[in-house]
């Protein structure tokens, strides 16, 4: 059987998260978030470039002005084109640290943060406006992880990963959500499929998930029907997102460590041609935005889930 993943970049990542494609760039970016590294691939010409970042950083996306917005342990911060740093929203919490984040189709990011020692409900979920303004979204989290949404921009989907699932909200005129509800439940056990981590959405509605200590990505349609599992060489794929000149090719982060340890652990691979993405929007927040903290609350209720998730290696 002709295996249906390349390896992109060979990477020794503690561990590597939240890939997105710059398409103005030409290029992917993702994050080793203990090293504190933002890395970036341009596959047209194999140049790799590296930003060490003061703290742990959970997740880098693109700024429509040019730099990278960034999801660090004590907030959000924005890097200018010409490297200078800002906070966007800052709100230290001992013992946490941010995660994954996205932009959703409005240009605000959506941050979400979690425990260093994964405590159930230490985690958050904010959104943060492109003028700065944060709401406090989730509260309750234990490992805030994928978050996506539909083409039409009307429903987000989200993970908090020691759930099990992928759940579903309604997207309000605000740009914040309601009504959430699952969209998917992994049933199968957890000692073969993994745990649902990140997560992107393709153009035709269907939602791709990667499985933490799984070996595996799965496909599934905007019906929340499994149409395909992508099985992956190492334990821990993280992430994964289209990118590419055509936005066919799935990158897919992964983490060192699990059983069998393989070599591959912390690189990044690539799916070619394994479906039609999007293009994913670029954050609005300005660096010049004023500082930002304690959130208003909007809390969509708890959301903490059973024991056995860890993303330590």
């Amino acid at each position: 059987m002709t295996r249906a993943w390349e390896v992109a970049v060979a990477a020794p990542a503690r561990l590597g998260e939240g890939p997105t494609w710059d398409a103005r760039a030409g290029r992917l970016i993702w994050v080793d978030i203990l090293s504190a590294r933002v890395h970036t691939f341009d596959p047209a010409t194999g140049r790799r470039t590296v930003l060490a970042t003061e703290q742990h950083v959970g997740a880098a996306k693109p700024r429509v002005g040019g730099g990278l917005v960034v999801n660090l342990r004590d907030g959000v911060g924005a890097y200018d084109a010409a490297g200078a740093f800002t906070w966007l929203y800052r709100d230290p919490v001992p013992g946490c640290r941010g995660n994954d984040a996205a932009v959703a189709p409005d240009g605000a990011l959506w941050a979400g943060t979690m425990a260093y020692d994964e405590a159930p409900g230490r985690g958050t979920l904010t959104r943060i406006a492109p003028d700065g303004h944060a709401t406090r979204v989730l509260s309750d989290v234990t490992v805030s992880n994928g978050t996506g949404w539909s083409p039409d921009g009307r429903l987000m989907y989200y993970i908090d990963t020691p759930t099990r699932r992928v759940d579903v909200f309604d997207v309000t005129d605000d740009g914040l959500v309601t009504g959430r509800r699952p969209f998917v439940e992994i049933e199968d056990p957890a000692d073969q499929a993994g745990y649902p981590d990140g997560l992107t959405v393709d153009a035709d509605g269907g939602v791709w998930v990667a499985m933490f200590k799984g070996a595996q990505v799965r496909h599934y349609s905007a019906d929340g029907v499994l149409e395909r599992v992508v099985p992956m060489p190492v334990g821990r794929p993280t992430a994964c997102a289209f990118g590419g000149a055509a936005c066919t090719d799935l990158y897919v982060t992964t983490a060192r460590g699990g059983p069998g340890r393989s070599p591959l652990g912390g690189s990044l691979l690539v799916v070619p041609d394994a479906g039609q993405g999007r293009r994913s929007p670029s954050s609005r927040g300005e660096a010049g935005a004023p500082e930002a903290s304690a959130p208003a609350e909007k809390s969509e209720g708890r959301t903490g889930g059973p024991a056995g998730y860890t993303d330590r290696s």
